[in-house]
Parts: C-alpha cells; structure tokens; sequence
C-alpha cells in the first residue's frame, strides 16, 4: 500500500520502536553507571551503547519502514525523509562510540577526563586520577543526544520539535566540556555552546509563539493549510518564520550564526567534536527540510530570498575562513560551514529530488567527517594532539597509511571524482541547476574550488614536507581501527558505486502531510 494512504490516520506504535530501543539503551546506562563496579562499567556501557545501536536500526529497517504514517498524538511522522535520516543518524552514531571507547588504552584513559567539574590541577581531579575514576557516563549521554536527533528531523508539531531539539542538545553541551587535556577550553567551549545554543532555543520558541498566534496550531501540517486561508496576520507569519528559522540555522552552522562552531569543535574532545559535525547536521538538515518543505511551502516567496542570501554568505564565509586556518580542527569546523551553505541549496529548489541530494550528502559527508576526527585524535606530539597543520608535516613518511586515508578523506570533502565527495555534490547540485537558481550553483563550484586548495595544502604539507620533530601516530584500538576503515570504505565505495544509496534516498524523499 502507498505510504501516502496513511496520511491521516493513527499507526501502530510499532513504528517507534527504534525511538523505544534508543531510550531504553540510555536509560539503562544511567542504571549500569548507578550500580555496576567501577571495574566492569567501561565494557558494559560499551556493550549496551552498541547493541541499543545496532538493535535500534535493525527495527527501523524490518519494523518501521512497514508502518509509515503520523503517530503519537500527530506529534511523529513516521516516512521516507523520517526514517532515512534516522538510519543514516545511527549508522554514523556507531562509528562515533567506536572512536570514542578509544580513550582507553594501556595508558589510561585519555581523551575524557575523569572529573569534568573539577579545576585543571585540582585536589578534585587528583583523587579522581587516584581513584581510578572513567568518564563512562559519554556512552549514555550519547544515546540520549541520538534519541534526541531521530524525533528531531521525524516531529511534525513544533513542540515535539524543540522538544527533540533540547534532548539532544544538553548531552551535548555536557559532552563537550569533558576533554581531559586543554580543559579550560573545552569548558570554554562548552559554556560557548551553551549559550549560543540557550538563544537559538528561545528564538525557536518565539517563532512557534508566533506561528501559534497565526494559525491557531503548532501542527505542520495545520500551519501549512492556515496560510492559504487567514488574512490581515502576515506580519506575525513572518515574523514567526524568521524566528523559527534563526533557531534551524544556528544547528546547521549557517551563517551568521557559525560562530560557535570552530570554538566548540577545536575545544571538544575529538571524538566528540566528530559526532556533532556529523550526526548533529543530519538530524538540523531534516528537521529543516520538513518545516519548510511542509509548514512554509506555500510561503516561499517570503522566504527563499533570504535562504539563498544564507547559503551565499555560509558557502563564502566558509570557504574563506577554512583558508586562514592552522589548526586541523578548526579548520574541518570552517570546512563544516562551507559544507552547510552547500545543503541549504536544497531550500531553493523545492523538490523531492533535491531532498534525495541532501539524504545522500550527509550520510557521505558524516562518514568521512567521523572518520577524519578520529585520525586527528591519533597524531600526537609529547602526549597530546598535534593539531597545528604545521605538525602534520611529512605525516605521510612516519604512517604512509594513516596519511593516505587522511589525504584521501580531503580529496573527497574537495569533491574530486570516485569520492563521495564528488557523487554527493553532483546528487545536491542537479536538482537546484534544473528547480532553483542557477548563479547558487556556480557560486558553489567556485567556493568548493577554493576549498579544494585547502584541503590540497594539507595534502601538500603531509606528504611533501619534511617531518615535524617529535610527532607520532598512535597506534589505534580495534574499535578505531573498525571505524577509520569502514568510514574510509564506506567514503569510496559512495563515490564508485553510488547507485543503491541514491535510489533508496530517492525513494524516501516524500513528506507525509
């Protein structure tokens, strides 16, 4: 039967299992992190952490795709964008907890410390180091920001959004204030993120207010039938559509509300920093699109002038500020900007295949971000990471191999052919070339080849550069080892055989109403 068909009807709760499964992995975290000896935690999180996963995409692909239609109350939608990017927010959530379960190493836990509200240096920290304490509260608190991006993009009520929208934020927030080396700047970071974060929430709120006292309905699909038919309130529509947007934007990375970005992510610990870029701009990107593929589509003229204005000043912005960086992290921050500006191309072309484009982008974008982040937390220098670009130099004499994923990581953010890179910006570009402003799409080509001389540099500096004294590629856990070589396989095997992932997101690229 057509998914269409269930449009106005209830459906099984079956559908939400995975959601279920995601909770209840966390849940039972929050138990083992109570109860279980300190001895045995690490392993048991890590297990649950993994099985909730794998359990939670295994019911989306055998249960949920068989019941698509609106649930919980009109709150939920249960469809093709849904459970696209659901999947795709597990997938890359599973690489993620494999690099983050790499802190643990014959030496002791590295990356996390192990008392995130103590002072750097403190009589706090010291018995917490004594005691032998782990940091093994991440792996709930990333199961709860997970549940927290599948409602995102899957809620059709704008409560039910901002309410995904702060379950999956405050873990986050805690999470990137948790690095053990250079914590006064991941604290930094994390007050940063907060507070950006706390005004994009309210401003969200304002505009659903707003949008409430327009259509009389915080239902998207209610909202979209209002617009045709109330008059002498377009100003408060307006303005509720500003609103609500600055709240998407800011998760997005668009600018100008980028600022927080390359902070959050140079102050993050690394593995850390590498989920958010990837698996937080999968859920903001559906959340995006189904507001204004659904909500505000009758509403266009209003506000495509000013998205296309965004995407412009995100792409450049972007693509000029990766240039000045020095710092690899930083400068995948900026490069995750310029990324977004290209995404936002899909606002300009209201069609179904430009939502196709984006489904496919993020998921080749989130592979091969993850997968960089967790090759940067393995370049060291006296114990530390080595993140200033200069460190990296002659990187690919010490570790051909590790150098050459890295390398070929940068050739496909560049867009260069048999890349996912490549695929995924001509699966992004096509549709706005036909449906959307041509100039945009040019204006990406010349920004993406600006960014290629970025990520050309770093190639460059590694493999042509004489090697930096004192820095080494730690050797990396199994878990690691599993998630670099599934990122980089996953990263060509997109840009040579891109057929099967195209044609599932093609065929999950309607909004039930």
């Amino acid at each position: 039967m057509d998914p269409s068909t269930f449009t106005q009807a209830q459906i099984e709760y079956s559908a939400l299992l995975p959601l279920f499964v995601i909770f209840g992995a966390a849940m039972v975290g929050v138990l083992v992190e109570a109860f279980v000896p300190r001895a045995a935690r690490y392993a048991t999180q890590l297990g649950v952490t993994l099985v909730g996963l794998v359990a939670a995409f295994v019911l989306l692909v055998t249960v949920s795709k068989n019941h698509q239609g609106i649930t919980a109350g009109r709150a939920l939608a249960i469809d093709g964008p849904a459970l696209m990017m659901q999947g795709t927010v597990l997938v890359l959530s599973f690489l993620a907890v494999l690099v983050m379960a790499e802190r643990f190493n014959a030496d002791g836990p590295d990356t996390f410390t192990q008392s995130g509200s103590s002072v750097p240096g403190s009589p706090q920290e010291a018995a917490a180091e004594r005691l032998g304490a782990t940091t093994t509260e991440v792996f709930p608190l990333t199961l709860f920001a997970v549940a927290g991006m599948m409602m995102y993009p899957a809620a059709t009520n704008l409560l039910a959004m901002f309410v995904a929208l702060e379950i999956l934020s405050l873990p986050l927030y805690i999470l990137t204030g948790l690095a053990r080396r250079r914590r006064l700047l991941s604290q930094e970071a994390a007050l940063k993120y907060f507070l950006l974060g706390a005004f994009s929430s309210a401003f969200f709120l304002f505009g659903s207010a707003m949008i409430y006292g327009f259509a009389g309905t915080l239902d998207l699909t209610s909202i979209a039938n209002a617009t045709g038919t109330q008059s002498g309130r377009d100003s408060v529509l307006v303005m509720g559509i500003v609103l609500i947007a600055v709240g998407l934007l800011f998760k997005v990375s668009a600018v100008p509300f980028h600022s927080w970005t390359p902070d959050v992510y140079q102050g993050a610990p690394t593995p850390v920093s590498g989920f958010m870029a990837a698996c937080t701009k999968v859920a903001a990107f559906g959340a995006l699109l189904r507001v204004f593929y659904v909500a505000f589509d009758s509403m266009r003229w209003t506000w495509q002038p000013v998205i296309e204005v965004v995407a412009l000043l995100t792409m450049v912005v972007g693509a000029v500020l990766t240039v000045t960086q020095t710092d690899m992290k930083r400068l995948l921050g900026y490069s995750s900007v310029s990324h977004a500006g290209f995404l936002l191309l899909a606002l300009t072309a209201l069609d179904k295949s430009s939502v196709a484009g984006v489904q496919f982008y993020v998921a080749a974008y989130g592979a091969a971000t993850i997968t960089a982040f967790a090759i940067v937390a393995l370049v060291r220098k006296s114990g530390v990471e080595a993140t200033h670009l200069s460190e990296w130099a002659g990187l690919g004499r010490r570790n051909p191999l590790i150098a050459g994923v890295f390398g070929f990581l940068m050739l496909s953010f560049a867009g260069i052919p048999l890349t996912a890179g490549f695929t995924s910006k001509f699966a992004l570009f096509a549709p706005v070339v036909k449906f959307g402003p041509v100039w945009l799409v040019v204006v990406a080509m010349i920004v993406s080849a600006i960014t290629a001389f970025v990520y050309a540099r770093v190639i460059v500096v590694m493999f042509f550069s004489e090697p930096a004294d004192g820095v080494q590629v730690a050797v990396p856990s199994v878990l690691t080892a599993v998630a670099v070589a599934a990122g980089a396989a996953l990263t060509l095997a997109l840009g040579v055989m891109p057929a099967p992932l195209l044609d599932i997101a093609g065929n999950a690229s309607q909004f039930l109403r």
